[in-house]
């Protein structure tokens, strides 16, 4: 107890100073020179120009996401503001094929065409560049992966495999979160607000000029959110307190110089509690929950150099560097990783433009173990070498265009891994596209799927003789059900085949809709281990131990459809509707404790979204968003109807005043469960927050 109330007096203090800092920073900018400039709006746009937005995600390379032969869709700037949402994955709730569940004050389970989870193995995320993707465990640590959202340009997300570009991982899908450039920050921004489970939080953001060629800009932001409630009513103890801050430098090409670069950094320090449940031989229920309080912090540096020829070939270097420390009761986390990335692209024949590029990665982390989750060995380096290349053939001028390309990698599990993938453009129209593809991905494993030995929970053993278990064990004693990594766990792999439509049937509505059915391989199970139900002779409080493996014994199919409808009735009126249908059949040869009835039942078959965007006058906003999410029978979650809504007032082009409510139609409500991670989920409130946004 002494420990928690420790971390929770230096979290106290973390906030105090970094909200006296942000304050400091503040009045030095205010007696600046102010500079005034008006705020862009999304239904000043047609509905031709909202679908010919410039994206880099599918090709590498600049290209309208109308001409994209995937399934993508783009959250632009002005969408993540008027959507109020404060975190990135309450932004991505808005992406047709997206999973996106809050577990609770500062997680998420966020995935592509299914296979939600907490730790979800199957999505790649970037951030400019830099992958997000946590080999430890394969997935995203969404409480460690912040930004000032004011500064995210626009978030590129592709449903489906983007393995032949972005590599290993990328099995159902890739999400790009890719920031302004420091050209288009110039000025100051201040924004600040409170409410109801957002306590408090504020970002200054100050942008200026170098020289001609150059531009730079720097933040800081500060969030503290309270502790929700578990289902039972009791304190979830999931408060969740960040302070962070960053810079981005940029040059740009001149006529006289081909080269531009970037450079830009983040850091971060901050608290996430949680309820966890552990075993506990002394306790009548064999488990207690423990509030755990984990601190995480680190930072990043990240240089891009680009050359740019007039005949539009264009070579880059990428190199990063991103050190982070996660630490709470169960597992702590110190992990560095180094990367490096060579790409260049040239038209090869007048009709043919070739891709290509070269990288490596090391990552290096050293872990502390304890009863409850244990790896062994406890710190570990791995290295992956990677090269892809692509062709994009115009088989047709303005009609016919076709794309080849793989992805080769080595790395320290499996060895070498090719992803290939050929996709077709038809365009008939310019109103008209179709596309098809087919491709192959794999899931490499993490270091948990080979090394971790987790404490699940204790059984009694007159349940497993009641059950009918072949080993004799004797009654009034308990059993240990432990899950293990195995060294001969392989790479899950996918086959996916997509279909896609895009039209733009009226001035005033388009549509975009995609068909896809993937079919899995060797993906992760839990079954029993033959032979390893042991008497330990280290804990005395338990006679018997049931030992789970990694296995990759399951195997089965997905498919479905993802429709999205674009609308602007009238000239200040904007509606957005996305449908998503999902259905999984997946089987698994054995018996274990994760089983396919149980990944399907993570992921809702049913999931629709109606936003509209309304300007009520030259300086009044109003922006509501309904969403309909199916029930997850792994968890016993019913279906629910979630309301937000946000109005903003535009007071002068420098002040903006905005009151957004989250979850209006229900008190609270449960989104996600925990199967083995053991985290107590907490119920999702309703919320409601101002805040004040300022630009000077």
């Amino acid at each position: 107890m002494a420990a928690i109330r420790s971390l929770r007096r230096r979290k106290r203090i973390l906030s105090r100073t970094a909200v006296t800092g942000l304050a400091a920073i503040s009045i030095l900018m205010v007696s600046s020179q102010p500079c005034w400039a008006a705020r862009p709006n999304i239904t000043a746009l047609s509905l031709e120009e909202l679908l010919s937005v410039e994206i880099t995600s599918v090709s590498k390379k600049a290209e309208k996401a109308s001409d994209a032969a995937a399934a993508v869709f783009v959250v632009s700037h002005e969408d993540i503001k008027r959507s109020g949402a404060t975190t990135i994955p309450e932004v991505l709730r808005m992406v047709p094929g997206l999973q996106v569940a809050r577990i609770d004050a500062n997680k998420w389970a966020v995935s592509s065409r299914g296979f939600n989870g907490f730790s979800s193995n199957k999505l790649l995320v970037l951030m400019d560049g830099r992958t997000m993707y946590n080999p430890l465990f394969s997935g995203v640590l969404w409480d460690t992966q912040d930004t000032m959202l004011d500064d995210i340009e626009r978030i590129e997300v592709i449903r489906g495999p983007g393995a032949s570009l972005w590599g290993a991982n990328a099995v159902n899908g890739v999400i790009n979160v890719i920031s302004k450039h420091s050209a288009d920050t110039q000025g100051g921004l201040l924004t600040a607000g409170t409410g109801t489970e957002e306590q408090g939080f504020g970002s200054v953001r100050y942008g200026a000029k170098v020289n001609d060629r150059t531009t730079y800009r720097v933040y800081g932001k500060n969030f503290s959110r309270s502790d929700l409630e578990a289902a039972d009513g009791s304190n979830a103890n999931d408060d969740w307190h960040q302070a962070r801050g960053g810079f981005r430098l940029d040059s740009v090409a001149t006529p006289d110089s081909p080269y531009s670069f970037t450079v830009q950094g983040d850091g971060f320090n901050g608290y996430s509690d949680a309820t966890t449940n552990i075993p506990d031989a002394a306790s009548p229920t064999l488990s207690t929950n423990i509030i755990n309080p984990s601190n995480v912090r680190g930072g990043n540096l990240l240089t891009r150099l680009t050359k740019k020829e007039r005949d539009n070939s264009e070579m880059s270097l990428q190199a990063y560097y991103d050190r982070e420390r996660n630490n709470d009761r169960v597992l702590g986390d110190d992990r560095g990783t180094a990367d490096i990335e060579f790409q260049h692209r040239f038209h090869a024949t007048e009709k043919q433009e070739l891709t290509w590029g070269l990288g490596y990665r090391y990552s290096h982390n050293t872990l502390e173990n304890s009863q409850t989750i244990a790896f062994a060995p406890a710190s570990r380096s791995d290295m992956l070498f990677s090269a892809f290349v692509q062709d994009e053939i115009t088989l047709v001028e303005d009609l016919f265009r076709l794309t080849l390309g793989s992805k080769f990698e080595h790395n320290d599990y499996t060895g070498y891994e090719v992803q290939p993938s050929g996709r077709l453009l038809y365009t008939p129209h310019k109103h008209h596209t179709f596309w098809a593809a087919v491709s192959q991905a794999v899931r490499t494993p993490s270091q948990a799927d080979r090394d971790v030995r987790i404490s699940s929970s204790l059984v009694p053993t007159n349940f497993l003789i009641a059950a009918g278990h072949p080993y004799p064990f004797m009654p009034n004693e308990f059993a240990e059900i432990t899950i293990s990594g195995n060294e001969e766990f392989q790479s899950e792999k996918l086959t996916a085949y997509e279909i896609g439509y895009r039209t733009q049937v009226h001035e005033k509505l388009a549509f975009d809709a995609t068909a896809f059915f993937n079919d899995y391989s060797r993906l992760r199970t839990i079954p029993l281990a033959g032979g390893s139900i042991i008497t330990p002779t280290t804990n005395p409080a338990y006679l018997y131990q049931l030992d789970y493996k990694d296995g990759n014994g399951m195997e089965g199919s997905t498919y479905g459809f993802e429709l999205v409808a674009d609308a602007k009735p009238l000239d200040w009126w904007r509606l957005q509707l996305a449908y998503t249908f999902l259905r999984m059949d997946l089987q698994e040869s054995g018996q274990g404790l994760y089983a396919g009835e149980d990944a399907e039942g993570e992921s809702p078959r049913n999931q629709i979204s109606l936003r509209s965007m309304m300007n009520l006058s030259n300086n009044v906003t109003f922006d509501t968003w309904l969403r309909y999410v199916d029930n997850l029978p792994t968890y016993g979650i019913d279906s629910y109807v979630a309301f937000d809504a946000r109005i903003g007032w535009q007071v002068n082009p420098a002040l903006e005043l905005s009151l957004v409510g989250r979850n209006l139609l229900d008190n609270a409500q449960p989104e996600f469960g925990s199967l083995y991670i053991n985290i107590i989920p907490s119920e999702i409130p309703r919320s409601v927050y101002a805040q004040v946004r300022m630009t000077f």
